[in-house]
């Protein structure tokens, strides 16, 4: 079965760039600076963000759909000069093979039908797997470690 990762759409996120700390601050986000290698995953590029580089820290709703109990948001990064990612179909970004991962598959009606944590190719055997099972629409990919939402996988369209 065929997969894709869909990263989070840039726009609704560039808006944060041109606030001040104040302003962040108020919206609940702070800027950041990435510190050591791979340390800060932007949602949008699919990327580590360089030791050095400045970044947005803000909560994100990244299951809204429905009234499902799972509906969840969570801190994520967004590089400030992030480019926006296209699609992934077929393979891991280096982003989230090189990560443990939680993985997290909904039905149509946002209901968790299955959960796994894995790394690398294991996956990718995951994620393929599930989505060759029609009643999984979609499967949310997190950091093992801290939880936070990393990028979506479905078939592609």
């Amino acid at each position: 079965m065929t997969y894709c990762i869909t990263p989070l759409p840039l726009a609704p996120f560039q808006p944060f760039f041109a606030l001040d700390d104040a302003a962040l601050a108020a919206r609940g986000a702070r800027r950041m600076t990435a510190g050591t290698p791979n340390s800060a995953p932007c949602r949008v590029s699919l990327i580590d963000a360089a030791p050095g580089e400045s970044l947005i820290l803000l909560n994100h709703a990244h299951l809204t759909e429905a009234a499902s109990p799972y509906r969840a948001n969570g801190p994520i990064f967004v590089r400030e000069a992030a480019v926006q990612s296209p699609l992934v179909v077929n393979a891991l970004p280096a982003i989230l093979a090189s990560r443990l991962l939680s993985l997290r598959a909904y039905d149509r009606d946002w209901m968790m039908v299955d959960a796994e944590v894995a790394q690398g190719e294991a996956v990718e055997t995951w994620l393929s797997e599930r989505l060759a099972d029609s009643s999984i629409q979609t499967i949310h990919i997190h950091t093992a470690q801290r939880g936070c939402y990393m990028a979506a996988a479905s078939r592609p369209a």
